[in-house]
């Protein structure tokens, strides 16, 4: 594809109003963005992670279809001989055409939706922003645009879910959960395509050349990706499709087939079934209502695409982030009303805090600083990078708000949320506190690998920005 045909543009703003001075262009690489080089230490966790993820995911599934979702027991069948790994392989349903079947219709139909029905929810919505989007810099000074229509995708497939419940029965609601082990080996084979299809395409006909980055080690490569902004075509960009709708569309299908099921075999809906369905929707409906914000953050702006991105949305994110759903169709609960409430309230909480946090910074990049952030007029720290074309651009980092309580609120409002989650749960069992600790496991880690890149990014305007505002996630403690 001829660089004049991408959809994509170099300028001399930025989305947070950053004014750009032109200089030479530099052969060095911009020294922000994904590694290039890899130690032995990060190499061992790639592989580690490229070995073992699919495993835990087949194990807590397994242990739910199983051992009632309990994660101690078949470890403790396995070291008493009263079970074997053959055995608890035989006893999982296998892979089967019609959950191909329906695992194609559903991908199918998000990409149509995706592709072929531009948005027009922005056009009647006040507030909502959708259609044609710039997404942020990338290290190489690329601007890449965006079909922002994942609220829309998210409607139209729930009002068809709906209407399906209603009146058409054209299937079960609990579709889901009756081929959801079958689901898994389809979301495999899909994961692993579009992960290996990614890599090749990087070495043979990568998008965009410049944005490319080989480390020379090919487990590495091939999990954190080459490419940082694959594409076919004009608009069909992986990381914006596969972060945003197989997924993450499904995620609330997924409860709502969850609380037909309990309502199948039990006769009622518990009230930590809803809890878990209303928290968790309110989460994805968040995302979609700010997918154009969605743009300017880690997974698009820093990620690379490969197997941790294509393989983690199609698989890792529908089946463990709908653990807590899953977990009270085999163990139904119903909370006393303080226990409800508290659940509420603290799920109600984090997503204040990280919808607050996270507009804030929106507001502020939008008005470049001329705004109001709790009445007054906000901090930052001006400072200056060096992109990959040799060209300075500026920008601001605010320190007011809640980006003055912490340097990553936001993320801290999410961990609120997912402890939420957990904790409708009761605590009868772990599985459903996995949640809680992969989140804080990807967060802080997230924490770190961004404080990274931005260190490189700004150099001592960083160190600056971290002498102002001194913790990350909790203030006085971390």
């Amino acid at each position: 594809m001829m660089a004049s045909d991408r959809v994509r543009k170099r300028h001399k703003g930025s989305a947070n109003g950053a004014q750009t001075v032109e200089k030479e262009p530099s052969k060095e690489p911009a020294q922000w963005g994904r590694a290039w080089e890899v130690d032995w230490f990060s190499l061992s966790g790639v592989i580690l992670l490229l070995c073992f993820a699919p495993f835990l995911v087949f194990f807590f599934i397994m242990a739910c279809d199983q051992y009632q979702c309990s994660i101690s027991h078949p470890l403790l069948d396995l070291y008493n001989g009263d079970a074997t790994l053959f055995t608890i392989w035989n006893r999982a349903p296998s892979f089967t055409w019609a959950a191909a079947k329906i695992y194609a219709i559903w991908v199918t139909f998000q990409v149509v939706l995706y592709m072929c029905v531009p948005d027009f929810l922005h056009k009647i919505l006040p507030g909502y922003v959708g259609g044609v989007q710039d997404g942020a810099r990338t290290p190489a000074g690329l601007i890449n645009k965006y079909e922002v229509n994942g609220l829309q995708c998210w409607l139209i497939t729930h009002v068809l879910w709906v209407l399906n419940a209603q009146h058409f029965h054209w299937f079960s609601p609990t579709i889901i959960i009756d081929n959801w082990i079958p689901l898994l080996w389809c979301t495999n084979i899909l994961g692993y395509a579009v992960s290996t299809f990614a890599f090749i395409k990087a070495y043979l006909f990568p998008t965009n050349p410049e944005d490319c980055k080989f480390t020379g080690n090919m487990f590495y490569n091939y999990m954190m990706g080459i490419e940082f902004n694959p594409r076919i075509g004009k608009w069909f960009d992986f990381k914006l499709f596969f972060n945003g709708r197989p997924g993450i569309v499904a995620w609330t299908l997924i409860n709502l087939s969850y609380a037909a099921k309990q309502q199948e075999l039990y006769g009622y809906v518990t009230n930590s079934m809803i809890l878990v369905n209303v928290l968790q929707a309110v989460y994805v409906v968040d995302f979609f209502w700010n997918e154009a914000w969605y743009l300017k953050t880690i997974d698009i702006c820093h990620d690379h695409f490969g197997w941790y991105l294509g393989w983690g949305d199609c698989v890792w994110l529908p089946f463990l982030y709908t653990l807590q759903g899953l977990y009270l169709v085999y163990n139904p609960i119903q909370l006393s009303t303080p226990h409800a409430a508290g659940v509420l309230i603290l799920g109600l909480v984090g997503y204040y805090i990280f919808r607050v946090t996270n507009h804030q910074k929106d507001l502020f990049r939008r008005t470049e600083g001329n705004c109001s952030i709790w009445g007054k007029k906000p901090t930052f720290i001006e400072c200056s990078y060096r992109s990959a074309d040799g060209a300075i651009h500026k920008s601001k980092l605010m320190t007011s708000g809640f980006w003055g309580v912490a340097r990553h609120m936001n993320y801290t409002g999410d961990l609120m949320g997912s402890l939420a989650y957990c904790l409708a749960c009761g605590g009868n069992h772990l599985l459903p506190y996995f949640y809680i600790v992969y989140m804080t496991i990807l967060l802080v880690h997230r924490c770190i690998r961004d404080e990274h890149r931005c260190s490189n990014k700004y150099g001592k305007d960083w160190e600056r920005y971290t002498a102002a505002v001194s913790y990350r996630l909790l203030p006085n403690i971390f």
